[in-house]
């Protein structure tokens, strides 16, 4: 059974790298073989050139602009071609090619794989009955999700427009965004089963060539039977799949997109997905946002500052909470140690075991909340939390304080702009829970070297993930915790080694 399966895969390959053949009938037929004669195939036959000629048109229904292959394709050859009187079909096909197909994006072929990625992603096939080329011509289309508002990023000033599942319009609106010659877009082909369409746009003179290449060469290797969605391409071309960091931004917003893009930075574009990856980042990009440049540079910083202020709480807050009330109760002032007693009276757990369930609750909130409809989502978090915090309150399982901690901590969560970020942190903040419920602050302080070593040896495509802090970049840190006046940020981020330094100027 395994050598006929084999002997199948092999002749099924043949098939596709086969040159085509000169009949039209033989064509389609092995066509609907490989393709399992598929319902949607539709297959158009009629004569061109004083109805000497037989031709076909094929595509798959659903995936094409049907007003683009009627007006433009079957309407030019049926009705413009009746006064040809050309009876070579070499030369009658090159004059169809130059003349008669008004498709922009229109190319010549001869083998079976260009006919099946050429039908797999939208595009029409022309055949002539006589010779072994075809044209295949890109008319993609069909149904698309309209441009609207990026749901996981919103802002309260800034640009509303959000990339959407098509990589040509997602293309468009980077272009649209920067006006630049030396803006470059590179391809590529990725999926064995299904084909996925990959673009890297990059400025051409302030990007470093050896990122560049690095990030190339990742994507040369990647070998998966699809890409359903950016986050394929993301796990596979990081540095590490084992840090709970993201070594790569996703993001849903072509402004963001343009300004990384403008700062020496690639973004790449997977058709299909509305999320596009940005690479390569520091640790300082994580907790910034679009919005901070937005506005005015003290709005901005005071912010920023609220969001690492938030981090801080998201991370520490529950563990300070666990090591203060178990180990370090000297540490407490006396009248805040006596409510905080006085509360927890009756509680018959230990402090650790309180926070623990109190904070799982919150995750199954938080992921409730996120997977149901909108409207009914909201509801769940803010209701559910409020009803079974007061009821745990109620049945003495939970002290009032703890609430108040959980309640904090979820909160300073939602400051951090990026999911990605918020879920890492929400892992981290359990390894410190754990350490304070062991060792006090004294497990606080280890978890947090931990990290830092963690940190400093993570990389994001050879650029190091603890930059400007280590190494040093003191020239970047106008832009880290405090945003400084756009005057005075002249330079690119000096971490990324640009071509071109100096902001507004060309090489």
């Amino acid at each position: 059974m395994k050598r006929t399966e084999k002997k199948k895969d092999i002749q099924k390959e043949r098939v596709h790298d086969q040159p085509l053949k000169t009949t039209i009938e033989a064509n389609i037929s092995d066509l609907k073989q490989i393709l399992g004669d598929p319902d949607d195939l539709v297959v158009r036959y009629f004569t061109v050139g004083d109805k000497e000629h037989a031709a076909a048109i094929v595509y798959i229904n659903g995936l094409i602009d049907t007003a683009l292959v009627q007006n433009n394709i079957l309407e030019n050859l049926q009705t413009k071609t009746l006064e040809l009187k050309e009876k070579e079909a070499v030369t009658l096909f090159d004059q169809l090619y130059r003349e008669f197909i008004s498709v922009a994006d229109t190319e010549k072929s001869s083998t079976m794989e260009k006919v099946l990625s050429t039908l797999l992603s939208g595009g029409t096939v022309f055949y002539l009955d006589g010779i072994s080329e075809i044209l295949v011509l890109n008319t993609a289309g069909g149904e698309n999700r309209s441009i609207e508002e990026p749901v996981s990023e919103s802002l309260i000033r800034g640009p509303r427009a959000g990339f959407i599942e098509d990589i040509g319009t997602n293309a468009a609106m980077i272009r649209r965004e920067i006006h630049d010659p030396s803006l470059r877009m590179k391809t590529h082909q990725i999926g064995e089963r299904s084909k996925k369409t990959l673009a890297v746009f990059y400025i051409d003179g302030v990007i470093h060539p050896e990122i560049l290449a690095e990030m190339n060469r990742r994507l040369d290797s990647i070998n998966i039977d699809s890409a359903i969605d950016s986050g394929y391409v993301e796990e596979w071309i990081e540095d590490s799949f084992l840090s709970p960091f993201p070594q790569i931004i996703n993001t849903e917003r072509p402004d963001k997109s343009a300004a990384a893009i403008l700062q020496g930075k690639a973004v790449i574009l997977v058709d299909g997905s509305p999320f596009a990856l940005i690479a390569p980042i520091a640790l300082g990009n994580v907790l910034q946002s679009p919005e901070d440049y937005y506005e005015r540079w003290m709005i901005g910083s005071f912010i920023r500052l609220l969001r690492y202020l938030g981090a801080f709480f998201s991370l520490f807050l529950p563990g300070l909470y666990i090591a203060l009330v178990s180990y370090h109760q000297d540490l407490i002032p006396s009248e805040l140690a006596f409510s905080i007693a006085a509360t927890r009276e009756g509680v018959p757990f230990p402090v650790v075991v309180e926070a623990a369930l109190m904070v799982i609750t919150m995750e199954f909130l938080r992921e409730a909340g996120a997977r149901l409809p909108q409207t009914i989502g909201q509801t769940i978090g803010i209701v559910g939390g409020l009803v079974i915090g007061d009821a745990a309150v109620q049945a003495g399982i939970v002290s009032p304080i703890m609430v108040i901690v959980i309640a904090l901590t979820a909160i300073a969560t939602f400051s951090i702009p990026l999911y990605s970020v918020a879920i890492a942190f929400r892992l981290i903040r359990f390894a410190i829970m754990i350490g304070a419920a062991i060792f006090g602050l004294y497990g606080i302080v280890l978890v947090y070297i931990m990290v830092n070593i963690h940190i400093v040896n993570l990389k994001s495509f050879g650029i190091p993930y603890s930059t400007p802090f280590a190494p040093t970049f003191k020239h970047d840190w106008k832009d880290l915790v405090i945003r400084a006046p756009l005057t005075t940020l002249v330079k690119r981020p000096s971490f990324l080694q640009t071509k071109d330094q100096r902001r507004g100027e060309k090489a």
